[in-house]
């Protein structure tokens, strides 16, 4: 990636960080930001099993039609009833007992009714009834003087209060229970439920303050009541209760982590539980609830049926009712695993690198499918994250992430076709005719390559030349040369493209091309050869076309080359050219030449050989020097194999010959050759030539092949 990229990508993602932190700071994401939460929570909810001490009993719509069909008691009940399920709990030996139901007036029916269900909350240790804190409605602006003191102290309370100002913590008003009640209850518990702006109860406060009074919500309230004695401190880092810590925000609330839906703790119908105890009063225990599945439980009592208003919204169902929140809250301060959010430190670092990151990857990347491959990937890693956060306990926000993904990517792209679109577009048209589309794209992509110089390395080369050219060219006008030219050399490119070469340039009708630069390419020397053999298969089948143009045959030699050159753009600052230079670039060209010794159309050296295996079928067809090298090469024909098939047996006469060459026994190897001389050229070639060394022996015969014209 090039130093411009680099800092459009960084610009491009500090400027997503910005704006999407700068709203985030406002709380503009806030709304959406809670759809996702409540998603996560809908997702996870069963991921952690429900705490089985914490069970509920519902005044459901099936106990309000029991109690008024079956015993003609209507709304509201009278207060024994609380009572005998207060006791049922009791026999059953619960922990603890609340009631999410106020009771602030005497009973409709009478102060016996009352004295009841006093008794019940008296005989229970961990009975706590339910009290209701408010700003502007409540009888009550002090705490009554015959009402014994709440026994929560949370040490810690004063300073934390003055380092937080907490005004939400503290009321200046309440709905108590009775006078009765209050005596008789072992605590009293805030019911009062604030939900977030949305209307979605989300967090509770753990406590709060009425009159000097520190009242627990009723969650923590019944979580208390099993061991009064416990510690509680509060501080920075959250509500410690004995060894668990509650993470709290600055007006004391907590985020609860849900279960799942209504129904996920273990419930019990009123009614049922009420008939139970009447037949356990009665000694019968026959289709009632075992007390013993009470033992050491902590029990809310509270409403679910549809007309008494107690269903809420939660993160987790549309309805639902009020006291399974206090339930959850209880379950939480068991299980210690609430919900945290993230310092805002660790947000910024969060969404600065994230943005950081999408910034930079859209100014690396290369074509659009790269880009929309990537920006679909990144896209998902904010959810993927958000996800992954609440497992282990928080609350990252995701909205924030998204629009700083969005802003970057958008930011960073308008930056690229700003900075590199119109280089594009001139690259793509300059070069376009010349070059593979691979280099096309590696220019665009580092158009720093644009530049004087070259390096060193190992590439496969490509000559090819039409045989009698110079003779064609004289019989056809200017008009039709040209368009027999643009035809033969379109087809001829497009191959060698398609074989992820690059043309350098074209002399006449000669093809000059090259493998393995600026690209690396592992395979360069065989998609060299295999472009030489299509080349030739190409030009057999547009022979019927070309005849619109020229007479007879058109045939085509070629020449490939194996080894190390200098590539580059060389040429002057205003006019260079990707081109090649070496010694092994000139090999490639004698070699083109060297068919027509031969009589052959296509040959390779022994270098491109060696990187070729066995992958593409040759026969050896000679050791040469060339013009302008003293040491000789082995020189090969790359077989199709169809023609590698047809000819085996002549190939092998040949191979043969060619060794009885080498010895220096020409008259044997004349005999060979001369077989197969009537439909193999070379070993036409071979049999001429042995003819007259038979004549003229040469001197310190080598074996070589000497080539005294460049072709």
């Amino acid at each position: 990636m090039g130093g411009k990229r680099l800092m459009v990508g960084v610009l491009a993602g500090l400027l997503g960080a910005a704006l999407a932190l700068g709203v985030w700071t406002l709380n503009g994401w806030d709304s959406w930001e809670a759809k996702t939460y409540d998603w996560r929570a809908r997702e996870l909810a069963s991921a952690r099993p429900p705490n089985d001490r914490v069970v509920l009993i519902f005044v459901d719509q099936n106990s309000l039609d029991w109690a008024k069909d079956v015993n003609g008691i209507g709304w509201p009940w009278p207060r024994q009833l609380y009572g005998a399920i207060a006791d049922f709990c009791r026999r059953g030996g619960a922990a603890s007992i609340g009631f999410d139901i106020l009771f602030t007036e005497p009973s409709f029916y009478g102060s016996d009714d009352d004295d009841e269900f006093a008794a019940a909350l008296a005989a229970h240790l961990g009975s706590v009834t339910a009290a209701f804190l408010a700003t502007s409605s409540g009888q009550e602006r002090s705490w009554p003087i015959d009402a014994p003191p709440s026994k929560l102290q949370i040490a810690g309370l004063e300073q934390w209060l003055t380092e937080t100002k907490a005004a939400k913590i503290s009321y200046p008003r309440a709905a108590l229970p009775i006078d009765k009640y209050t005596k008789s209850s072992a605590h009293l518990a805030n019911v009062q439920l604030s939900p977030d702006p949305d209307g979605v109860f989300r967090r509770l406060p753990l406590f709060n303050i009425f009159a000097g009074q520190q009242l627990p919500v009723l969650g923590f309230g019944v979580r208390f009541a099993i061991d009064p004695s416990i510690s509680c401190r509060i501080d920075q880092t959250g509500l410690q209760v004995g060894k668990i810590t509650a993470p709290i925000d600055e007006d004391g609330q907590v985020l609860l982590r849900y279960r799942g839906p209504s129904g996920t703790h273990r419930a019990y119908s009123a009614a049922a539980v009420l008939q139970s105890e009447l037949r356990h009063r009665n000694n019968e225990t026959a289709g009632s609830i075992d007390p013993e599945e009470f033992r050491d439980k902590i029990v809310l009592v509270g409403f679910s049926a549809p007309g008494l208003m107690d269903l809420r919204t939660s993160p987790v169902a549309a309805v639902y009712p009020g006291v399974e929140i206090h339930a959850t809250l209880a379950d939480n301060l068991l299980s210690g695993d609430f919900i945290r959010l993230p310092g805002p430190s660790a947000v910024v670092l969060t969404v600065l690198a994230f943005a950081l990151l999408c910034g930079l990857a859209m100014a690396a990347a290369g074509s659009w499918w790269t880009i929309s491959l990537l920006t679909a990937g990144l896209s998902g890693l904010p959810v993927l994250f958000g996800f992954a956060a609440y497992h282990y306990g928080y609350w990252l926000p995701i909205v924030v992430l998204e629009a700083a993904l969005i802003i970057s990517v958008v930011a960073a792209l308008t930056g690229r076709y700003a900075l590199e679109g119109k280089q594009k577009r001139f690259i793509k048209s300059a070069f376009s005719q010349y070059l593979s589309p691979v280099f096309i794209e590696e220019l665009i992509r580092n158009p720093e390559k644009l530049k004087l110089g070259g390096e060193r390395r190992i590439i496969s080369i490509f000559f090819s030349d039409l045989q009698g050219f110079t003779g064609l060219s004289e019989k056809l006008d200017p008009e039709d040369l040209t368009a027999f030219l643009n035809h033969y050399l379109t087809a001829m490119t497009e191959i060698i493209h398609q074989e992820g070469g690059t043309v350098d340039k074209y002399e006449g009708d000669a093809i000059i091309a090259f493998w393995n630069a600026p690209l690396d390419l592992e395979d360069h020397a065989e998609r060299a050869v295999r472009a030489g053999l299509r080349c030739l298969d190409k030009l057999e089948e547009m022979q019927a076309e070309l005849r619109k143009w020229v007479q007879g045959e058109v045939r085509m030699r070629v020449g490939i080359n194996t080894g190390p050159a200098v590539v580059g753009n060389m040429g002057s600052h205003d006019r260079f050219d990707y081109t090649m230079l070496g010694d092994s670039v000139n090999l490639a060209a004698r070699l083109e030449g060297v068919n027509k010794q031969f009589g052959t159309w296509i040959l390779i050296s022994e270098n491109t050989l060696r990187q070729i295996g066995d992958r593409i079928p040759v026969r050896e067809i000679a050791r040469v020097t060339v013009v302008g090298r003293d040491k000789p090469v082995a020189i090969y024909e790359p077989l199709s194999g169809r023609r590698q098939a047809e000819q085996m047996a002549d190939f092998k006469s040949f191979a043969d010959g060619l060794e009885l060459f080498r010895q220096g026994n020409f008259p044997a190897a004349v005999t060979i050759f001369a077989t197969t001389a009537d439909r193999d050229p070379a070993a036409r070639a071979y049999e001429a030539k042995c003819r007259d060394f038979t004549t003229h022996p040469p001197r310190n015969w080598d074996g070589v092949w000497r080539v005294t014209e460049k072709g």
